[in-house]
């Protein structure tokens, strides 16, 4: 079932998206439905090859460990 959101926006980001979705000839509740699936479905998630080369990046492994093990103990600045 379709929910019904607000929005609040600035004008320069408002005027970015209607000029968009006028291009595109799309209401603009519709363009700002499209982006926000476009960009979670492409943007958002990694390929299976990237994640290979992740996996398989020993040295980048290491670090993330490390990291995780940091955060563990509590080895770690919050930067505000």
């Amino acid at each position: 079932m379709p929910k019904t959101i607000t929005l609040r926006l600035d004008d320069k980001t408002y005027n970015l998206i209607r000029t968009a979705s006028t291009g595109s000839r799309r209401s603009i509740s519709n363009f700002i439905e499209y982006a926000t699936v476009a960009y979670l479905a492409e943007d958002s998630f990694i390929s299976d090859e990237e994640m290979a080369e992740i996996l398989t990046d020993s040295e980048l492994i290491a670090e993330l460990d490390q990291g995780r093990d940091d955060i563990a103990n509590k080895r770690y600045t919050i930067v505000e």
